[in-house]
C-alpha cells in the first residue's frame, strides 16, 4: 500500500486532524507523518520480522522508551514522549525520510510523531497487545469499522 493511502487511513484513525490544524492524512498531518514512518519501517528488511508496528515498538523499547511504549499498548493512561526522545529512538535515515515525504523538517516530524504516536498505538492495540503477523493496514481498517 502506498504511504499516502496508509497516511489517509491513519488520519481517519486519529480523527482526521492534528493539533497543528493540518488534516490527518494531508501534507504534514499526523496521519501523513505516521504513514511515512510506518511505511519506512515496513520497507526495511532484516529488522527482526513482524509488521511495522511491532518493529517500531521494539525500536522504542530498545532506545529506553519502555514505559512509554508499554503504556500506549496497555489499557491504562498513555505516557507522553517528546520529539527529542523520538529523534533519538529512530534511525537518522528513517527520520529524514519521513520528514522528506511529509514535507516538514526532521524536528517537526519528530514532534508530530511524539504527539500522535501514543494515540495511534493505543487505538491499534485495543486488547493491550501488539497483534503479531498482521499488516498495519489491516489493523487500521479493523479499528475504523
Amino acid at each position: 500500500m502506498a504511504g499516502n493511502d496508509l497516511g489517509s487511513l491513519l488520519g481517519g484513525l486519529l480523527g482526521g486532524s492534528d493539533r497543528s490544524g493540518g488534516q490527518g492524512g494531508g501534507p504534514g498531518g499526523a496521519g501523513s507523518i505516521l504513514g511515512a514512518l510506518l511505511g519506512a519501517l515496513g520497507g526495511q528488511s532484516g529488522q527482526g520480522g513482524g509488521n511495522a508496528l511491532e518493529r517500531l515498538i521494539g525500536m522504542l523499547t530498545r532506545s529506553g522508551l519502555v514505559d512509554q511504549a508499554h503504556s500506549w499498548v496497555g489499557t491504562g493512561e498513555n505516557q507522553p514522549v517528546s520529539g527529542a526522545q523520538i529523534a533519538q529512538a529512530l534511525p537518522d535515515e528513517t527520520l529524514r525520510k519521513v520528514a522528506r515525504e511529509a514535507g516538514v523538517s526532521t524536528e517537526q516530524a519528530a514532534d508530530q510523531i511524539a504527539r500522535s504516536l501514543p494515540t495511534a498505538v493505543d487505538r491499534l492495540t485495543p486488547s493491550g497487545e501488539v497483534p503479531e503477523g498482521r499488516s498495519i493496514e489491516d489493523l487500521v481498517r479493523e479499528q475504523q469499522l
